[in-house]
């Protein structure tokens, strides 16, 4: 068999902050429990809400890296400017989506022109 190969454009400093916080015994043991639950026939497979892990996302960063303004950065993801605030400041944290979205832009800045 043939030695499995992992390919990405992240360093390998990039992957392991991305995945510092994630406890993936806890994700299998949670997958077990809920195939074991189907098993007795006390759950359906299909009303199981699958946990995804996000991407750590640091908002000044990446909108310093785009050198935007907070205005601007808000107008480019479709949140007001206030939002970008609380996101900076700590006071809120950014939805699913534009933790995602900003993962993305930070990737390949040619998608802030884009939006």
């Amino acid at each position: 068999m043939s030695e499995l190969r992992f390919k990405s454009s992240l360093s390998i400093e990039e992957v392991e902050e991305n995945f510092k916080d994630i406890d993936f015994f806890d994700g299998i043991m949670d997958g077990l429990e809920e195939a074991l639950a189907y098993s007795k026939g006390k759950a359906s497979a299909r009303t199981f809400a699958r946990k995804r892990s996000l991407p750590k996302v640091n908002v000044v960063e990446i909108r310093t890296s785009l050198d935007m303004t907070q205005r601007a950065f808000a107008e480019m993801l479709g949140v007001s400017c206030r939002t970008v605030e609380a996101w900076e400041s700590g006071k809120s944290n950014p939805t699913p989506t534009a933790k995602k979205l900003m993962f993305l832009i930070k990737e390949d800045h040619s998608l802030a022109s884009k939006l």
